[in-house]
């Protein structure tokens, strides 16, 4: 899925020419041929559908700049590209006044659009950014910083926002890495309790002996160390919510202590002579089947019930690959800003298509991580297939591409050798499809199909003997069968390589493969070779 460009223009020469414009640049286009009708259209989808709107100014009935107005009253925030064949100040000045982005001259240019339209979903993805940072610096973040398009998430955040109205327990289940965390900021911020403590606790990430302790709290002198009084993580959610991220790793003393939290609200501080009064909100999740948990006798079954009130499941990455995209734009447009890449604003229809092939067994931390490692290693303006070498390998229909990135073959490299007395030949570009995956990938797995066309290749263009002139000194890896080579097979092929490269001058031999001489030597002896070596080490000596 890429941006959604609506163009509004009432000449269809001129809308052909700006659909063309916009899907050569990787964009999808819904055009419209009167103010009325983009009206209408924007009507007919959600206000965030469409990223960026070309909207003529001089249009019959409803023109471009009454658009504008109609547009100031919605909740739509798309940036405008206003066009018109009548320049003049007054003109732009009076169409930026209404909420125009920018502000072109017909004819335009396809590079002048292009760069407009890059430079408007820019600005656009910058402010939607720095509205979720503004949000979660303020702890206000909300479903509307959520970014999702898919329908398994609408589900998810109306479930969320349906339970952020009453204080029902709620237990939120799914996948490391899927965003369960803001999900309950989301739960909390809709709550009643928005301006209240949101306390998070990583159950997962606290020693044993300490759980009681930080999530109940102690009297000063309660146990050795305990120098100061601890108010615990329930006393700080007092008014608020508790929030306890990976609920299936508590010890089962600790679920007893919070099983009597939720049911009397007050607890026990370790040292405490009487219990102690808390008004809370909990939110649990976990990436476990707690269920098994319960079976397997690690989860009190009483405790699970009373969490398990309100289940929410955040599906993984893979069943809702519609907000791939939406996610690795925020994140570019995040990391470019970090890194000071003002230029580098976006992905490439290949790319993105790679992108949502892949399966993401780590979700959306996996995807940050992955666009992150592309920003830092891209050199031009836009992340291309070629950024994301490790999700393209593992991606069969993408694996020939990123082969071919890292280790290209000269395409006039021509093989010319004798098969049954036929004179053959191969390009280099034939070869790389299925050989170059084996000598620059070996990590990479192999189909049937791939092994069966290396062996052909290799029957059809090796002689009986090894080939002496690979390209690069490279050695074939797998034999006429199609299987790895023995490693001692290997080990002579390079020796025997090294004494002809160095002129059988054993000292560099030697010192070129990181051996002593004498184990050389003995190599050279169970490998047969011994008598070249000798031959030439008389020759040379001869010579001198």
């Amino acid at each position: 899925m890429s941006e959604h460009i609506l163009v509004v223009d009432d000449d269809p020469v001129q809308r052909r020419l700006l659909e063309a414009i916009v899907q050569k640049s990787g964009f999808q286009s819904v055009s419209a041929e009167n103010g009325e009708q983009a009206l209408a259209i924007l009507d007919q989808h959600p206000s965030a559908y469409f990223d960026l709107i070309i909207l003529d100014l001089v249009m019959p009935n409803l023109d471009g700049m009454g658009v504008l107005q109609a547009l100031q009253k919605t909740a739509i925030k798309a940036p405008i590209i206003v066009q018109t064949a009548h320049a003049g100040i007054d003109t732009a000045v009076n169409a930026m006044r209404a909420g125009a982005f920018d502000f072109v001259i017909k004819p335009v240019a396809p590079e002048r659009l292009q760069i407009a339209m890059r430079n408007a979903l820019k600005v656009n993805a910058l402010e939607e950014e720095i509205t979720r940072i503004r949000s979660k610096s303020q702890g206000s973040y909300s479903f509307k910083s959520i970014i999702s398009s898919s329908e398994a998430m609408a589900r998810v955040l109306n479930l969320g926002q349906r339970a952020a109205k009453s204080q029902i327990p709620i237990l939120i289940e799914g996948e490391s890495g899927v965003g369960k965390e803001l999900i309950a900021k989301a739960i909390q911020n809709a709550s009643n309790r928005a301006n209240k403590p949101f306390v998070t606790v990583n159950c997962g990430a606290i020693p044993d002996n300490l759980v009681e302790s930080i999530l109940f709290g102690h009297e000063k002198g309660a146990f050795t160390g305990a120098s100061e009084k601890h108010t615990g993580k329930f006393l700080e959610a007092n008014g608020g919510t508790l929030f306890l991220d990976e609920v299936g790793e508590l010890p089962l003393e600790t679920q007893v202590k919070l099983l009597r939290a939720l049911q009397e609200g007050e607890i026990d501080p370790v040292g405490a002579q009487k219990p102690v009064k808390v008004d809370f909100r909990l939110i649990s999740a976990t990436n476990k089947d707690l269920i098994q948990q319960v079976k397997d006798g690690k989860f009190r079954e009483d405790l699970y019930y009373r969490l398990n009130v309100f289940p929410i499941r955040v599906p993984p990455l893979r069943d809702r690959k519609d907000d791939v995209p939406a996610l690795a734009k925020n994140f570019l447009t995040r990391f470019a800003a970090e890194e000071g890449r003002k230029s580098l604003s976006h992905i490439t229809t290949q790319a993105l298509s790679l992108l949502q092939t892949y399966d993401w067994p780590g979700n959306i931390r996996q995807l940050e991580n992955t666009v992150f490692r592309a920003v830092v290693l891209c050199d031009g303006d836009q992340l291309t297939i070629e950024e994301f070498p490790q999700i393209a390998s593992q991606v069969s229909a993408f694996s020939e591409t990123v082969v071919k990135a890292r280790a290209p073959y000269p395409e006039h490299l021509i093989y010319t050798e004798p098969m049954h007395g036929i004179e053959q030949q191969r390009t280099g570009d034939e070869i790389q499809n299925v050989e170059s995956a084996v000598q620059y990938s070996p990590t990479l797995p192999l189909s049937n199909q791939d092994a069966h066309n290396v062996q052909t290749i290799h029957a059809s263009t090796a002689p009986e003997a090894p080939r002496q002139q690979d390209p690069w000194g490279l050695l074939r890896l797998l034999d006429e069968h199609g299987n790895i080579r023995p490693l001692a097979e290997l080990e002579a092929e390079i020796i025997g390589r090294a004494l002809t490269h160095h002129d059988y001058r054993m000292s560099d031999v030697a010192r070129r493969l990181g051996i002593g001489r004498s184990t050389l030597y003995r190599k050279l002896k169970d490998y047969g070779l011994e008598q070249e070596g000798e031959a030439s080490t008389d020759e040379g000596a001869k010579a001198s």
